[in-house]
């Protein structure tokens, strides 16, 4: 068999391959979330969340929407230099994320079922 025939019905399998899988797997809401980064802001978003009292003040002394909340677990970053990961019971994690023309950063308790955001700081 001729090298170009090979190559023809390689192609024609890859592409009823990638058929079968976009129809199997298209409805659902499968994600990969591999690296360390994405792993924890999925951890977090996946919990019910509350903020503390110097949070939600810092939100309303500001007048940001606390959906940045939810904006900054989608594209945010995990600082994990300044995170503490070995805290009892709840790890601590920075999460940063670029607001407009600031960066904002939420330090976020994360324990079993719930993830508390404790302070919120805006850095220009």
């Amino acid at each position: 068999m001729k090298l170009i025939h090979r190559i023809g019905y390689f192609s024609v399998g890859l592409f009823f391959g990638i058929m079968l899988l976009m129809f199997f797997l298209g409805g659902k809401k499968t994600s990969c979330d591999y690296s360390p980064d994405a792993r924890v802001l999925k951890n977090i978003k996946i919990k019910e969340r509350k903020f503390s009292a110097e949070a939600f003040s810092f939100f309303e002394a500001n007048n940001l929407d606390t959906a940045l909340v939810s904006q900054s677990l989608e594209h945010g970053d995990v600082d994990f230099s300044r995170s503490n990961t070995e805290a009892e019971p709840c790890n601590i994690y920075l999460i940063t994320n670029k607001v407009d023309a600031s960066i904002l950063e939420l330090q976020i308790e994360n324990c079993d079922s719930i993830a508390t955001i404790q302070r919120a700081i805006l850095k220009d």
